[in-house]
């Protein structure tokens, strides 16, 4: 990361049917909902969150845009305001072999009412696009559980290739990447 991309700010971002926005005070309500729903961590971290950590959670996600430039985005529905997840780039300095090294890490949790309509690949296409006309990354990385199908699926989709294996907190996890635009050319 350069110097320059430190003290960014979150910016707004619009698709066809999303808003994505930076996280307030007033969002832990929905994203208490999000993360103590068993569905949702079932996945991630395997047990629902308390409000002291989702508390936690939002703390960290309004500390990484100043410190990194990037972070993870408030996703709601725009015609509605209905919340439907949280999305966004990360750097948790997790050892985990090739992810170790710098790459923005890659993540998406959306409520189950918002599974299947499409909303998680709407919203990752839209930061990826941000990510690739702004960060200075050659790539972006994610880790997801070999059970979770469709987020594997949705990583596919994404363009994130298998990279490998880890453990990570005692529990096998899966390893992708994806090259950003700004990705050298393989040399021949």
């Amino acid at each position: 990361m350069s110097e320059r991309a430190s003290g960014r700010a979150c910016p707004r971002l619009t698709t066809e049917r999303l808003t994505l926005r930076a996280h307030g005070a007033a969002d832990h309500a929905d994203s208490l909902a999000l993360w103590s729903d068993p569905e949702v961590a079932r996945h991630i971290g395997g047990s629902p969150s308390t409000a002291e950590e989702v508390w936690s959670r939002i703390l960290r996600y309004g500390g990484l845009w100043p410190l990194l430039g990037y972070g993870y985005w408030h996703v709601s529905e725009t015609a509605t305001g209905r919340f439907l997840g949280e999305a966004g780039l990360a750097d948790y300095r997790r050892a985990l072999g090739e992810v170790s090294g710098f790459a923005p890490e890659a993540g998406w949790a959306f409520a189950p009412s918002a599974h299947g309509k499409g909303y998680a690949r709407e919203a990752m296409a839209a930061i990826l696009a941000w990510a690739d006309d702004t960060l200075a990354a050659t790539r972006t990385v994610c880790m997801i559980a070999p059970a979770n199908a469709p987020s594997r699926r949705l990583a596919d989709r994404l363009g994130y290739r298998p990279l490998g294996a880890a453990t990570y907190r005692g529990s096998e996890t899966l390893l992708f990447e994806r090259p950003g635009r700004k990705a050298p050319e393989p040399t021949t």
